[in-house]
């Protein structure tokens, strides 16, 4: 995983097939396919293409996921039009706009 929790390594999709260290690496400073090995003789080795494609599906989700995410929380934070009307119209005041902001944070918390 990167730094911000999305999926970027086989490694990530093969945690989750299985419980407990039943694959590993035979040179752990390459983890490259070609270095995967499977320590439990009941697992079988999944191919490459059910890796990079498991890979792939874990990444479109988070990415779907975030980007829900981070859209609603965009739409639900007062608007730049909003903050200027409040200060130039007398529409909002500032402690509207931030009790607006604060709940839109607390309902959308940064992971």
């Amino acid at each position: 995983m990167d730094n911000n929790g999305r999926p970027n390594h086989i490694e990530d999709y093969l945690v989750q097939l299985h419980t407990g260290q039943w694959f590993g690496w035979s040179d752990s400073k390459n983890k490259v396919y070609a270095n995967l090995i499977i320590h439990d003789g009941s697992k079988s080795k999944p191919s490459e293409s059910d890796c990079t494609n498991g890979l792939a599906t874990m990444q479109s989700d988070w990415d779907n996921e975030n980007k829900s995410y981070k859209l609603n929380r965009l739409n639900e934070y007062p608007n730049h039009n909003d903050c200027i009307h409040a200060l130039l119209d007398g529409g909002d005041t500032l402690t509207d706009l931030q009790a607006k902001r604060q709940a839109t944070k607390l309902k959308y918390p940064k992971s």
